[in-house]
């Protein structure tokens, strides 16, 4: 093709056409001139980028934590305070990329991703005050705070272009000394009008422990671990009920994550038996339609599994899945090694470490490092936030939007 022809074409089509490209390929081409420089700030431009057929990403954002500490990494940098940094992972070209979080403000910490958007907590006990950011488009929405004080909470997010819906659970702050997993709250807004902001859902099932922070969302109902045994816990937005699932082979489970793949609900976890007769392996499950049974679904190959367990040496891991990849990071070797898996086409390999991230130690030299992962699809608009933004006009409570 005649390389002329692109100065001719009508700047509603070029600009549709640079409204298809990935995020890393659209930033480069706003380097060309002014006008593409001008595009993400064009009303015109994004209009016509929310009217394209969404083409999602399955990408992943991990940030950089310290181990048996809420508090992630920062990178000062020079500024006057420090900044957050995250790092996106590519599992199409294998390739990463860093992301900064400037407006973030010190004192919180990403607890959930969805929508393009990354859901931020305070990493202090109280009342939570969440904080919805585009890292794309560098925007921050806040949130009213939550009617109840909570220490670490489970939190789930579900973002769609029309609405948004968040689940916190447990942690219940009863005293300065002590908490219980006891209250969940809900939050919803969408374009059709309707909000319920933080209304208390029903009670969480006895004898909970919610030890990880992490919810997955599938099919309008949020799903965490239980531990002390293994179990998992389903909230159903719609029914405002929550109950037990019996997880597999629960007794011998080391490493349990729950995962959403493809629509379904993911458990991948080591599974290790005293007994000979059942070999030690890492197995993946997934939950069938009725919501009470799984299936196994994949067995890590042998001889990898004797590879990564070499590796790990009882360490643990963390997985996080998107669409049909899913990515394994060995807890104190990120620096090393990470596995991704193609549930597709049932393939594992090894991914080179983040080449962003130097040294593996606080300042103090005794913290470990683990990187903690969200799916994340990029997203160049993020329409539903206006929604959230007109909570500071509703005369019901006091809020003020950053």
């Amino acid at each position: 093709m005649d390389s002329r022809i692109w100065s001719k074409l009508p700047e509603r089509l070029l600009d549709r056409v640079v409204a298809f490209l990935p995020p890393p390929a659209f930033f480069r081409a706003r380097c060309v001139c002014k006008r593409w420089y001008g595009l993400l700030f064009s009303a015109t431009f994004l209009e016509l980028y929310l009217q394209l057929p969404p083409h999602r990403r399955h990408w992943f954002l991990f940030f950089k934590l310290k181990a048996n500490k809420t508090q992630i990494y920062r990178n000062c940098g020079g500024h006057s305070r420090p900044i957050y940094e995250g790092y996106l992972f590519d599992p199409y070209d294998v390739a990463w990329h860093r992301l900064s979080f400037a407006l973030i403000p010190p004192g919180f910490s990403p607890v959930a991703a969805s929508g393009g958007l990354i859901c931020w907590a305070p990493d202090g006990g109280g009342p939570k005050t969440l904080i919805l950011s585009n890292p794309i488009l560098g925007t921050l929405s806040q949130l009213p705070p939550t009617t109840r004080p909570r220490l670490f909470p489970s939190i789930g997010l579900a973002v769609t272009p029309f609405s948004v819906d968040i689940t916190i659970a447990g942690d219940d702050l009863i005293s300065p000394y002590a908490v219980k997993n006891l209250t969940a709250e809900t939050f919803h807004i969408d374009g059709g009008g309707f909000y319920s902001i933080w209304a208390t859902s029903s009670t969480l099932p006895r004898l909970c422990s919610l030890e990880s922070s992490r919810m997955v969302h599938v099919d309008g109902r949020f799903y965490c671990m239980n531990y002390s045994p293994f179990s998992i816990l389903a909230y159903d937005m719609s029914e405002n009920k929550w109950w037990k699932i019996q997880a597999p082979m629960r007794r011998f489970l080391r490493s349990p994550n729950l995962l959403e793949s493809r629509g379904k609900l993911v458990l991948m976890a080591a599974v290790e038996k005293s007994k000979l007769n059942v070999p030690k392996s890492l197995r993946v499950w997934a939950l069938q339609g009725c919501g009470m049974t799984w299936i196994e679904m994949e067995r890590m190959p042998h001889q990898l599994y004797v590879e990564f367990e070499g590796i790990e040496k009882g360490s643990g891991f963390d997985c996080v899945a998107h669409g049909e990849f899913v990515v394994i990071m060995i807890k104190g070797c990120w620096d090393k090694a990470a596995l991704l898996y193609d549930v597709c086409k049932r393939t594992w390999q090894w991914i080179p470490p983040c080449p962003y991230i130097v040294g593996s130690n606080d300042d103090d030299g005794e913290d470990q490092v683990v990187l903690h992962g969200f799916a994340y699809d990029p997203r160049l608009a993020t329409p539903v936030t206006g929604l959230i933004h007109q909570l500071s006009s509703l005369p019901f409570h006091n809020f003020n939007a950053n």
